[in-house]
């Protein structure tokens, strides 16, 4: 976890960056961007690190060696040096433009940027922030000094939403610095290019992470995949949903076997599984522990992304929170279909 709240913008660096494939080029700007002005800094640091949680953190990683990681090596030369920052802010830059071949990849502006006053792991730190403006917006502006042209429609950057954005902290240097990125337009193949072509970063192995990961191993298998080999009906499917996050913010720790037997309970229905898991995992060339401390604000994270809704034709919708013995399924002899509700009170 990490603070910001008390984040010092010390220099900043901007660039437009634009596709490869295009041929659009990079512009780089002639020097660092002034920031004597308190209310633009105000509104920069909000544009900037708003949107950052503080939950999964990642790593710069290459097969060969961290130290042939692009983003790692230039990372640390601003770390080492932070007067430098406008010079590798211009390599940053070409880095990205070099990253940018997808055809769908959107040109804007790359800023780069020194922070102080980080708090990583309860520790003050010192930060870097590569953050990219892709979308663009109308707004207008009013001049009541500008005569006959006192309303005009002007194109900017929305700063209440971050398109693409990376902080590294300076800490874990030797394992790849620790780092959090976001993709607010992460659609589409082309969107992997942030991730994994500029940045190249892995998740943390941490409680979050782990978390975050069984619990959508577990959405994927029931939802999508646990219909192949048993005969479940929506509402026994939902069930199991609940049943899922309910064994999530029951407990501090996480056990793989106690979680099958209580959410799941059949034995063939482990066994299915306990297959898709495998292969799920090795498809996606991940690393979980079968054993690790739950992470509150992961289960919060998923829950949100686990329907507890079952739809009935266009004609209703039933929440299904808890037991699953008081809704029951069957068939009229005319063919309609039918789930009966068993409840106490009426609000």
């Amino acid at each position: 976890m990490f603070s910001l709240n008390n984040a010092r913008l010390e220099s900043l660096s901007v660039h437009q960056v634009g596709n490869k494939s295009m041929d659009e080029g990079v512009r780089y700007s002639d020097g660092l961007v002034n920031i004597n002005d308190e209310n633009l800094v105000n509104v920069i640091l909000r544009y900037f690190l708003s949107s950052f949680s503080g939950n999964e953190m990642y790593r710069f990683f290459n097969d060969v060696g961290v130290e042939q990681n692009e983003m790692y090596t230039l990372a640390k030369r601003i770390f080492d040096n932070p007067d430098d920052l406008f010079e590798q802010s211009k390599t940053i830059a070409q880095h990205l433009y070099n990253s940018s071949t997808h055809s769908k990849v959107k040109g804007g502006e790359l800023y780069v940027a020194y922070f102080r006053e980080l708090i990583v792991d309860n520790k003050v730190t010192e930060g870097i922030g590569v953050f990219k403006s892709e979308t663009k917006n109308d707004f207008i502006k009013v001049d009541f000094q500008g005569g006959s042209e006192m309303i005009r429609c002007l194109e900017g950057t929305n700063v209440n939403k971050l398109d693409k954005g990376c902080l590294i902290f300076n800490t874990k240097e030797e394992e790849g610095y620790k780092v959090c990125i976001i993709d607010n337009l992460n659609k589409g193949n082309e969107a992997v290019y942030w991730k994994d072509d500029f940045l190249e970063v892995s998740p943390l192995q941490n409680d979050f992470h782990q978390t975050n990961q069984f619990l959508g191993i577990a959405k994927q298998y029931v939802t999508k995949h646990i219909t192949e080999d048993f005969q479940v009906s929506k509402a026994d499917q939902i069930d199991i949903l609940n049943r899922s996050v309910d064994y999530f913010k029951s407990r501090e720790s996480f056990d793989k076997t106690e979680f099958e037997e209580t959410v799941f309970g059949d034995t063939n229905v482990i066994e299915s599984f306990q297959k898709f898991d495998r292969s799920y995992r090795e498809e996606n060339n991940m690393e979980l522990s079968d054993a690790f401390e739950i992470s509150e604000s992961a289960v919060k994270k998923q829950a949100r992304a686990f329907k507890s809704v079952l739809k009935l034709d266009k004609n209703f919708h039933i929440y299904i929170h808890g037991d699953r013995d008081l809704i029951q399924q069957g068939v009229e002899q005319d063919g309609r279909k039918f789930y009966k509700i068993y409840f106490e009170d009426e609000k």
